[in-house]
């Protein structure tokens, strides 16, 4: 007999990673499980899903708009935060109450403060797609560095104690999971590949591509930084950049190095595994993550990675010199020096990327969707 699962959510409207992750996750288990599969949504329902939502997945969306927020200033923020999380608080609960699901999947956004004082009977479950490292690090410049690090602390600290209060902790990543010695209902799946590239790259073209919201988080500024040593060297080769968010900021960056013609920053793309297939080599310049999802993408098309070893993800993914090279966090000389060398080393291009498709079978949806079937079966 199949149990009724809510996923408690924000907004599907935009494309990421976690997004494509969560959307592909309800869908499989609506249409490969006798469940009931519930979303919950707070954001923006006028807009369009990104991701298809399947039509046996049941919706609800409070029209919370926490996006809100990100337009105000501080002391406007700080009271209408309060106000939209007593209206979340107040819908989800009822809902919970209405549907009773047997099983509440909390992804540890503003719902993991209360969900589990929510007497709706269901087994409470969090999952987490950021690493420990950078969540929950307040980081505001007109405060001092002392009192950021206060409020990151209680803020952690707070975190803590709701998720001592999980029936289960889910993590992405062993590297991950090694940050979090304070509980012990934690257990590690990772992602799964959304979706296995239909083409293979036979790595002979002189591109090389990077996927990620355009933020200070994936590091393009990093990557511009060292391709301009990349370009000095191997002056035909040509960098694609593929994401959203303001791709103007990073093309206005690689024009002021004089750039232009080799670095190309694109907006998001409805099928990025043909972008992958045009390349060579895939570099990941992020500062952190919590898994990594674009290396497992553009090995599934057989591209070797470049990727800074930040937390957490890349270690879990990349074998070095087996499917790629891993590169000190942050070090822009290093990651040029790397990506030089699978450009200059064909036959190494050509052998860990197809050590790189062979390697992310671990990955499969299939797989990593049976980890959580037998999840909900046992809890």
């Amino acid at each position: 007999m199949g149990k009724r699962i809510l996923y408690v959510y924000g907004g599907l409207y935009l494309p990421n990673g976690m997004n494509a992750i969560i959307s592909q996750k309800v869908n499989y288990l609506a249409e490969n499980t006798d469940n009931e599969i519930y979303i919950s949504l707070t954001e923006r329902p006028e807009l369009p899903y990104f991701y298809h939502l399947s039509d046996k997945v049941r919706w609800i969306n409070f029209n919370i708009n926490f996006d809100e927020l990100d337009t105000l200033p501080l002391y406007k923020k700080i009271w209408k935060y309060w106000w939209k999380q007593h209206l979340f608080k107040k819908h989800l609960s009822a809902y919970m109450m209405k549907i009773r699901p047997d099983i509440s999947v909390s992804v540890c956004r503003r719902e993991v403060n209360f969900i589990t004082r929510i007497k709706d009977g269901s087994k409470k479950i969090a999952e987490i797609h950021f690493g420990r490292s950078f969540y929950r690090k307040l980081d505001k410049k007109y405060l001092p560095r002392i009192v950021n690090k206060i409020i990151s602390q209680i803020w952690m600290n707070s975190l803590i104690r709701n998720l001592k209060h999980m029936d289960r902790f889910v993590v992405l990543t062993n590297e991950d999971a090694s940050n979090w010695p304070e509980l012990n209902n934690l257990i590690v799946i990772p992602n799964f590949v959304t979706s296995l590239s239909t083409h293979i790259s036979d790595v002979s073209s002189h591109k090389v591509i990077a996927v990620g919201r355009y933020s200070w988080q994936k590091g393009f500024d990093l990557l511009i930084d060292a391709w301009y040593i990349v370009h000095s060297r191997y002056p035909e080769w040509q960098l694609e950049i593929y994401g959203g968010g303001d791709n103007c900021y990073y093309q206005k960056m690689a024009n002021e190095k004089a750039l232009t013609s080799v670095i190309s920053c694109h907006t998001a793309v409805s099928d990025i595994s043909e972008k992958y297939a045009e390349s060579s080599i895939f570099v990941l310049s992020s500062r952190y993550e919590g898994f990594g999802l674009v290396l497992v993408e553009a090995m599934s098309a057989g591209l070797p990675v470049v990727s800074f070893d930040c937390p957490c993800g890349p270690r879990d993914i990349v074998l070095e010199g087996e499917n790629g090279l891993l590169v000190e966090n942050g070090n822009i000389n290093q990651l040029a020096d790397k990506i030089c060398y699978l450009i200059s080393h064909k036959d190494e291009r050509i052998r860990m990327g197809k050590n790189a498709l062979s390697s992310i079978v671990k990955y499969d949806k299939r797989a990593i969707m049976r980890k959580w079937i037998e999840l909900f079966e046992v809890i």
